[in-house]
């Protein structure tokens, strides 16, 4: 059996290493620059700090995998997400709330805000729309219901479904194509295809080798990819069992599963729609 060369993009090591480096920003920017193909180039951005809190200490605060902020002032909040939840387009929601109230300027201000983008990579279907089953990017804004014409376009969430995405190599044609069946398929390439030899992708590569990584990074790299498989296996096994009734127990057993495997209350919260008091009443 040949050894993983390169990291799973799925995990939070492995996400963080090619879209949340100030070295490696440019992957970022290429990408994004190849998901929001009609709102003009991004020339840089700047990482800004990813943990919010709401405007008291009672609030709930909001923890995002990649918080970041371009040329033009307009933010982005970009994230992985792993498991399907109840909840998530509200959870989406509620997390653009932050970067558009921190805007907010004391004293006289006339309301003009810069674009929020909220962008999901998702690792599960977000509906079973079987009339989408190829839809892959979905992008969400504000419209006339009558009109059909956008209402409000600087606020947007785009999500890509990656498990949709089913070329293979021989059909790719794009680069936002090539984008894709990297992010889906990294784990299982062993060596650089032709159709991969772009500046972007080398450079990918070279930051995903696992053999480059030195002692503390592998350690990292394998506590965070464990993590991902533990977290996996909680998910399968708390679906399999199927024989809890009830939406509340069916998100307790999966609570419990996460917290003997050491998850975070957080973690846990964001998964199953619990509150943290909940989540801490069961340790």
């Amino acid at each position: 059996m040949i050894a993983q060369k390169y990291i799973n993009p799925f995990t939070d090591f492995g996400f963080k290493k090619i879209f949340g480096e100030e070295a490696n920003k440019d992957l970022l920017i290429d990408f994004l620059n190849e998901l929001l193909t009609d709102k003009g180039k991004i020339i840089d951005l700047t990482y800004l700090k990813s943990e919010h809190l709401g405007t008291t200490d009672l609030d709930r605060k909001a923890i995002f995998d990649l918080y970041c902020e371009n040329e033009k002032g307009e933010k982005f909040i970009v994230e992985m997400q792993r498991a399907k939840q109840d909840y998530f387009k509200d959870r989406s929601l509620y997390y653009a709330t932050f970067p558009i109230q921190e805007q907010a300027k004391r004293g006289d201000w006339n309301y003009q805000l810069k674009g929020v983008y909220s962008i999901a990579i998702t690792d599960f279907l977000i509906d079973d729309d079987k009339a989408n089953k190829s839809k892959i990017v979905h992008d969400i804004r504000l419209i006339e219901k009558e009109t059909q014409k956008i209402f409000y376009d600087k606020l947007r969430f785009i999500y890509v479904e990656i498990k949709k995405f089913d070329k293979t190599l021989e059909e790719i044609e794009t680069h936002f194509d090539k984008w894709l069946y990297v992010l889906k398929n990294l784990v299982k390439i062993e060596e650089i295809p032709a159709k991969l030899q772009e500046k972007v992708f080398k450079k990918l590569f070279q930051i995903a080798e696992i053999a480059r990584f030195d002692e503390k990074q592998l350690q990292s790299y394998r506590d965070s990819e464990k993590n991902y498989l533990d977290f996996t296996a909680s998910l399968e096994t708390s679906f399999n069992e199927g024989k809890i009734e009830g939406k509340v127990e069916r998100e307790i057993e999966i609570a419990k599963n996460m917290l003997r495997k050491g998850f975070d209350s957080e973690t846990i919260g964001e998964v199953t729609g619990l509150t943290l008091e909940q989540i801490e009443a069961l340790r």
